[in-house]
């Protein structure tokens, strides 16, 4: 995993803040292989917010993760528990490495 362990509390700490305890949060992409070079922080938040509150706690995710991380290029894909798997869902879930 090609995050710092500091980088790593960060996003954790700030999903906790934006989207609750409950939320699980994994990292996924490029930044997974060790051997790879450059790429963006793809995260997977799941959650049981409704939409219109988790795109509110997507968009403060966002604005905390570059204010506390520095600028960075970040994709954030949020999953509502329970809800249907999309494709780009199923391989985060597959690939992705929990942050705890």
């Amino acid at each position: 995993m090609r995050l710092t362990e500091q980088q790593a509390r960060i996003i954790k700490a700030q999903v906790v803040k934006e989207f609750g305890r409950e939320a699980k949060v994994l990292l996924f992409g490029s930044r997974v292989d060790d051997e790879a070079l450059g790429g963006d922080i793809d995260l997977f938040v799941e959650t049981n917010h409704p939409p219109e509150q988790a795109l509110k706690a997507e968009m403060a995710l966002y604005a905390g993760l570059q204010r506390e991380l520095g600028e960075q290029r970040i994709d954030i894909i949020v999953h509502r528990a329970g809800s249907p798997l999309q494709r780009v869902h199923k391989e985060a879930l597959r690939t992705g490495v929990e942050l705890e």
